[in-house]
């Protein structure tokens, strides 16, 4: 997939990365309304202590703010990894539109890896999901990430 969709992965590469320069494991998330950028986020559990700070939350927050809504109803979300239960929740809450993601997340994958909160149709919404935009890239930053965290001193 290339075009708008890549353009607004590689967004929320650019914020991961930032994330995983600050000590974050390093997700990026960007809200997308009517090709427009409404809000954005990378992870912050660790600069914040707060455990909800996922980049999915956070850029979730923003966008709310910029509409004046909880209800984001025609908006998309990219981000660069699978998003884990809460997050898939939230998405669900919110009623995106979709959601597209780069890497899957065989540990906490909600959106079609161990669960499927997106498309499960016991729950009050359902939204797209378009995986593995740009998972090369997502993937190898996270396994970049964990590698140089894990060499001994």
């Amino acid at each position: 997939m290339s075009g708008p969709a890549e353009g607004f992965m590689r967004l929320a590469l650019e914020l991961a990365a930032a994330a995983g320069e600050r000590g974050e494991v390093p997700v990026g998330a960007v809200v997308v309304l009517g090709g427009e950028v409404i809000g954005k986020g990378a992870n912050a559990r660790e600069a914040t202590g707060d455990p909800t700070a996922h980049a999915e939350i956070l850029a979730l927050r923003e966008a709310s703010s910029v509409l004046g809504s909880w209800h984001l109803g025609d908006a998309l979300m990219y981000v660069t990894l699978e998003p884990c239960p809460m997050c898939a929740g939230a998405l669900v809450t919110a009623r995106l539109g979709g959601v597209v993601f780069g890497a899957s997340d065989p540990k906490a994958g909600a959106c079609g890896t161990l669960y499927n909160l997106c498309a499960d149709p016991r729950l009050n919404h359902e939204l797209s999901v378009i995986r593995g935009v740009l998972a090369e890239e997502s993937a190898r930053l996270l396994t970049e990430w964990f590698a140089a965290r894990r060499v001994p001193p």
